[in-house]
């Protein structure tokens, strides 16, 4: 099965949009799988849940998610991304917050663990360094993870006589996959922070054992004047362009 993976869309409706293209053009796909946070931050959030329910996306919560819908409060956000929860859960319909309520922390698909964070913490772990890597491994019962929540594209491969190597990974970056546990990130449809301000995105061929990497550009000028035509704050705006 050919799997789009897609991750941290953040109410980015032109990044969700032009990654479906791309993506049909690179051979198309058979699903969809979201590691969260599919609002917060852009001024879409209905228009992005309605495309991935279209889709038949199989999601997991996030963060942003999870604030959106009024699972948890924005005490540990910063102010912009509070400000945006706030708005967020303001421009939902009651039947769009009951869907982001309804949606797991953690979800398996095709023998694969999907989880926004990570496994010893769903909601708010940043996976990025040897020890939370080490713990994802200790929890993960499936062969591959798929992490979101960093907006960085990465694969992790566990090593039993050392630590587990990270590796950051580039635009057409295309790796074989063989029984040797991984985790993999999509990174960000809607808001990369690796200083590309191309949508990313992620192809996992499950039954070829194939992963590859992929960034698109957008219409981010038409998404900033969104935001601040919204009244949200106007660095979430600003930060499209740098990619940061």
């Amino acid at each position: 099965m050919r799997v789009l993976v897609v991750s941290d869309i953040h109410s980015n409706i032109e990044a969700l949009h032009a990654v479906l293209g791309h993506a049909q053009r690179q051979g198309g796909f058979d699903a969809v799988w979201c590691t969260g946070d599919i609002v917060g931050y852009g001024a879409d959030p209905g228009a992005v849940i309605d495309a991935l329910r279209l889709l038949g996306a199989t999601c997991v919560c996030g963060n942003h998610d999870l604030a959106a819908c009024g699972r948890i409060g924005v005490n540990d956000f910063n102010p912009a991304a509070a400000d945006a929860a706030i708005w967020t859960r303001g421009a939902l319909s009651e039947a769009e917050r009951d869907h982001l309520e309804s949606l797991p922390l953690i979800a398996r698909a095709e023998d694969v663990t999907l989880v926004h964070g990570s496994l010893r913490e769903p909601e708010w772990e940043y996976l990025l360094d040897h020890e939370g890597a080490r713990a994802q491994f200790e929890r993960q019962q499936t062969p591959w993870s798929i992490v979101g929540h960093s907006h960085l594209q990465f694969i992790c491969i566990e090593h039993p006589e050392g630590p587990p190597r990270f590796h950051m990974t580039s635009d057409g970056e295309e790796i074989m996959l063989d029984d040797t546990r991984v985790i993999l990130n999509a990174g960000s449809v809607g808001q990369p922070r690796d200083g590309d301000p191309r949508a990313g995105y992620m192809l996992l061929d499950t039954g070829m054992r194939i992963v590859s990497w992929h960034r698109v550009r957008y219409d981010v000028a038409r998404t900033a004047a969104k935001i601040r035509a919204a009244g949200l704050p106007h660095i979430l705006a600003a930060r499209l362009f740098e990619g940061q």
